[in-house]
């Protein structure tokens, strides 16, 4: 989630910060309309566990039993936050949960989800995997009217909108209609009422929300994993417009919102932020990767001794890739995973370092050969030189670069974190500029035509505006400016490491 208002700090603007080469990932949502009476609160928990990866900044559940919502929510991973005796006081009918990452700044206890509110119809609870590219617009209108925000997220505005409109509407679920004819953006939206579960996905379907069903119960989550992860069986995706609601009558669609929109799934959900063994629109997030990477082999061969992944975004491509062009599969660089993410070193030979203890090579394996190495993405080009220097310290005789996605072009306004353009590198510097200045004796990208191949044969729409410029949705006006911009061709940038 992205702050969209009064941003107090940014990470960029912490001093000796070094802006991180990868992309962060998304929030996640779980939701349970419990009618077994088992433990809602700790089937949440579990819920959210397997949506870890899609953010670790903060996490949150929120249960109701017809009468009052109680809920608990804290900066921190999912088991740091919940104790037992923390998930034992959270019982009731329904639940919900959220895990967060900010994607502009912002990371702080107030904006962390669900949130809850009272209001005249009783307590209102959401929680919401996306962004919205008007939410600036309506807030200032809101707070025009004499609204006061407790937070600086777009959720909050969601959030009013739906108050506002069930004050106006006989039910919960014609207030959420109404709040999507007047909000643009991406969203996966769960809503907590005294007696109801409600999800509904944006009209353009960027982002992903999935039913399942346990015994007699039903959930919404934001991946298929998280239902293995509670015994779930998968029901089948909300299609993009699409409400749902699940109330002691059982579950039902509305779809007066479906079709309206030509659909636009975030083809970064296939290549880098879904979880591996999660299905999104029907495709197998594994297989859709390994297609990846066998394109690359067919687009970008070249002669090598094995193939690598850059753990843990690049590893399943790196398998493609190996085999489609026949070059073996090794494992090159273990990651440490015990490294937390607020790791920041203040010296510019500190955040060098830093590469080196997240990331080593096998001297074995890479020692005298020529190894090609797979990534998901090159954001601002960062770590990519260090990568090479940590592999020709280990012996690499050649070291090619391929990546399983196209060069990034334009800023990301659906939640993901994909910086302005002066700060991507590929809007700058040629694909054999950027080979140089980072050590690679070859460096090749995803083609953009290549990137229905993910989609495995099935028939859904998908946003690629981060390559291409193409957004799906109206440009945020704030941000219009920097879409109009050109950006400076300049000589290659000064971070190299030899």
């Amino acid at each position: 989630m992205s702050d969209i208002y009064n941003k107090i700090e940014t990470v960029s603007d912490v001093e000796g910060y070094s802006e991180s080469d990868e992309l962060k990932e998304e929030c996640g949502v779980f939701g349970i309309y419990n009618n077994d009476g088992v433990d809602s609160g700790r089937i949440v928990y579990y819920g959210l566990f397997a949506l870890q990866h899609r953010g670790q900044e903060s996490c949150g559940i929120a249960v109701t039993d017809d009468t009052t919502v109680k809920q608990y929510k804290d900066m921190g991973l999912v088991p740091e936050v919940f104790s037992s005796d923390v998930l034992e006081k959270l019982t009731g009918k329904i639940a919900v949960g959220h895990v967060r990452y900010s994607t502009a700044g912002g990371s702080l206890r107030q904006n962390s989800q669900p949130l809850v509110s009272k209001y005249l119809k009783g307590a209102l609870t959401v929680c919401h995997n996306g962004n919205l590219v008007n939410a600036i617009e309506l807030r200032e209108k809101f707070e025009s009217e004499g609204f006061i925000f407790q937070t600086t997220i777009d959720t909050e505005v969601m959030a009013y909108v739906i108050a506002r409109e069930r004050v106006k509407n006989p039910s919960i679920e014609e207030a959420v209609s109404r709040m999507m004819d007047i909000v643009d953006g991406s969203y996966a939206l769960l809503v907590m009422s005294p007696k109801k579960l409600i999800g509904c996905r944006d009209p353009y379907g960027i982002r992903p929300l999935v039913i399942g069903k346990r015994d007699n119960s039903y959930i919404l989550s934001s991946e298929t994993c998280a239902l293995d992860s509670v015994g779930a069986e998968f029901v089948r995706d909300v299609e993009p417009g699409e409400i749902v609601v699940i109330d002691e009558n059982g579950i039902k669609s509305i779809k007066t919102h479906c079709k309206k929109k030509k659909s636009a799934l975030c083809i970064f959900e296939l290549i880098y932020f879904a979880r591996p063994d999660s299905y999104i629109e029907g495709v197998s997030v594994y297989e859709s990767r390994k297609e990846a990477g066998r394109q690359l082999a067919i687009e970008h061969p070249v002669e090598a001794d094995i193939v690598i992944g850059v753990p843990d975004s690049g590893l399943d491509a790196a398998i493609g890739y190996a085999e489609q062009s026949g070059i073996p599969y090794e494992k090159g660089l273990v990651k440490n995973r015990y490294i937390g993410r607020t790791f920041i070193n203040p010296t510019q030979s500190g955040r060098e370092d830093s590469v080196k203890i997240k990331l080593n090579a096998l001297k074995s394996t890479i020692n005298g050969k020529r190894v090609v190495m797979i990534d998901d993405s090159i954001v601002r080009g960062t770590t990519i030189a260090r990568l090479v220097k940590i592999l020709r310290g280990a012996g690499a005789k050649e070291v090619h670069m391929r990546v399983s996605s196209p060069p990034f072009m334009w800023p990301c306004y659906y939640g993901v974190d994909v910086p302005t353009r002066d700060k991507l590198i590929a809007c700058k510097y040629s694909v054999e500029e950027i080979a140089k200045v980072s050590g690679l004796d070859s460096l090749g990208y995803l083609g953009i035509d290549k990137l229905e191949k993910l989609r495995m044969g099935a028939d859904f729409g998908y946003c690629d505006a981060c390559f291409t410029g193409n957004y799906p949705t109206a440009v945020p006006k704030h941000e219009q400016e920097d879409i109009d911009n050109e950006v400076e061709i300049r000589k290659p940038p000064k971070f190299t490491i030899r």
